[in-house]
């Protein structure tokens, strides 16, 4: 054989045992049936922030009124207004600048439930009462409102409820937030001697404004 041949040979020979040897690489391991293992998964949650408000509610919604104190010319019946809450969960950061807060009330006229003729609501008064409010002042009641058979106790304010009159009111909301205030106000209905006898209704809106 000449030397060329030889040399080629050699050459085939080697190249057959690198390719033998790569083919014998061993496999990957493989799990064993059985096997486990875990991954801890985890998140951060963060508190929802949610912007304060300011909101009313009423501790009742109805209040019979029972007589009391009548005399030869005018019959009186009287009640207590269900306890209103005034609360303010804002933070002062969210009150607009200047805003003041009210609450004010005013009723229908009193229908009869025979037909009788109504009873204006100029013959329903009230007198506001500060139950639980700011010590500095900064939240008061209203005044006094008087009935159309009353003698004025202020100008002008011999009315009843028929306007919107005031029960509660801050001049500044940024200095009373982050508290509630309650209220409530003794109602008295003032109508003449001869008022016919029955079943009266009247609907009292509180509405609070800012």
């Amino acid at each position: 054989m000449s030397r060329t041949n030889r040399r080629r040979l050699a050459a085939a020979a080697a190249a057959t045992a690198a390719l033998g040897g790569a083919m014998a690489l061993p496999a990957p391991a493989l799990a064993a049936p059985g096997d486990s293992d875990d991954v801890r998964v985890t998140v951060d949650i963060e508190e929802i922030q949610e912007p304060g408000v300011l909101a009313m509610s009423i501790a009742g919604d109805a209040v019979a009124l029972a007589e009391n104190g009548s005399t030869l010319l005018v019959r009186q019946f009287v009640g207590t207004l269900p306890t209103v809450t005034v609360t303010d969960t804002r933070t002062p950061e969210e009150v607009p600048d200047g805003a003041a807060w009210a609450v004010l009330g005013s009723a229908t006229d009193f229908v009869g439930s025979a037909g009788q003729a109504p009873i204006s609501a100029g013959h329903l008064g009230w007198k506001p009462n500060l139950i639980d409010g700011d010590e500095e002042g900064l939240v008061t009641e209203g005044e006094e409102v008087v009935t159309v058979l009353d003698e004025p106790t202020q100008p002008g304010n011999n009315v009843g409820l028929v306007d919107q009159e005031l029960l509660v009111s801050t001049f500044d909301s940024e200095a009373v937030t982050g508290d509630a205030y309650s209220v409530n106000a003794n109602l008295y209905l003032r109508a003449p001697a001869d008022v016919a006898a029955g079943a009266y209704t009247s609907t009292l809106t509180l509405s609070l404004f800012e």
